[in-house]
């Protein structure tokens, strides 16, 4: 039976091409292309600065250091994401504090998010993420981040092009992290970028990724303690061809989910909210169904991969079982993660697939 998988990452010739070059060249670490690639995406999201890192995670932690988030603060964050986003607050040393989600678009809710920040004296921060490719609210978020002199990180890892009333993500925030992992809209193979209008929190997060080092970071003058967490040159290379191929990789994921939406609308499933005015690029389609695992179940004996983002809620993982706001209940994360499946959309979907798709899932309900 031919596998229909839940994604299906494209390099492309241009890319083996420039990594060739880079190879040939013989400037492997971070030069270059790097430098080449933060202004490039920086542009494209809308900033006047970008600072690759080696991943999406070390891209947050670097960013919070940046912003001045440290030990004796807390970041309201959501309980229904991928770890490395609480992962990244505790790793600067703050306090993750979670707030409920809105329930049709799993983003931070901005009342729930008021509401703890009312309550807490320590909050220094918001991060809200981006999910699945669609902007949180960002209007909100950023009312109530001024009404209490608060930092914003956005967490836009899974949001390349994203967009509200035609703002892209990655300029709502002082700051805002993406993510290059081989899955997500486009990729480095591994990497990372923080993009911001803040020169200060450009340059601090340059220099903590790169040692602490002063100035350019070309010397042996280390100003602070960091870390190597650099993008190298073969990423850069692979980043910018992506970067190109961006924009045509969003629109077959947005043409794969519009014909999902149009298809399953018949079926008992939920498919994906999108608000009046905002830009989903699907990172993942992710539909809402009682009876998830049965259907996944039942897709699966069609050859047709599936993934559930995220079936444990980050609040309800071992790892945070110390974390103060562990033991709260959060029943809209709670309920996403008993509820979820992402269905294939990568760009590499045949007509063939997206018909084979819909038709198992309506098999599995019975509809003609």
């Amino acid at each position: 039976m031919t596998e229909i998988s839940i994604a299906d990452p494209e390099i492309g010739a241009e890319a083996v091409d420039r990594v060739y070059a880079v190879l040939e060249s013989g400037h492997l670490a971070d030069g270059p292309e790097v430098r080449a690639f933060e202004d490039e995406f920086a542009g494209y999201c809308g900033t006047e600065f970008g600072v690759a890192t080696s991943n999406g995670t070390t891209a947050l932690h670097a960013a919070l250091v940046a912003l001045g988030v440290g030990e004796g603060d807390a970041v309201v964050t959501s309980p229904f994401s991928f770890v490395a986003s609480a992962n990244a607050i505790r790793l600067a040393g703050a306090t993750p504090v979670f707030a409920d989600v809105d329930p049709e678009t799993f983003a931070l809710a901005p009342e729930q998010v008021r509401t703890v920040v009312r309550s807490r004296e320590d909050v220094a921060a918001i991060m809200p993420v981006h999910l699945y490719g669609l902007a949180a609210n960002m209007p909100a978020l950023a009312e109530i981040a001024a009404d209490h002199d608060l930092a914003i990180l956005e967490d836009a890892c899974q949001a390349h092009g994203a967009a509200i009333d035609g703002q892209r993500v990655g300029s709502f925030g002082d700051a805002a992290c993406f993510s290059f992992y081989p899955t997500k809209n486009m990729t480095t193979g591994e990497g990372g970028m923080i993009t911001t209008d803040r020169r200060d929190v450009a340059e601090r997060a340059a220099s903590y990724i790169n040692h602490g080092r002063a100035g350019d970071g070309g010397g042996y003058e280390h100003v602070d303690v960091g870390h190597n967490h650099r993008m190298t040159s073969v990423g850069g290379a692979i980043g910018r061809t992506q970067l190109e191929r961006l924009p045509a990789f969003n629109e077959a994921r947005r043409e794969n989910a519009a014909f999902y939406d149009d298809h399953l609308a018949e079926t008992p499933v939920e498919t994906p909210v999108v608000p009046e005015g905002y830009r989903h690029v699907y990172h993942q389609y992710t539909i809402k169904t009682d009876d998830r695992d049965a259907l996944r179940e039942s897709l699966a004996q069609h050859g047709i991969g599936t993934g559930v983002y995220y079936p444990t809620p980050i609040h309800r993982q071992p790892a945070y079982d110390s974390v103060s706001t562990a033991a709260a209940t959060f029943p809209r994360a709670e309920r996403a993660a008993g509820t979820v499946l992402s269905l294939p959309v990568h760009p590499n979907l045949s007509a063939d697939d997206r018909r084979a798709v819909v038709a198992a899932v309506a098999d599995h309900y019975d509809i003609p």
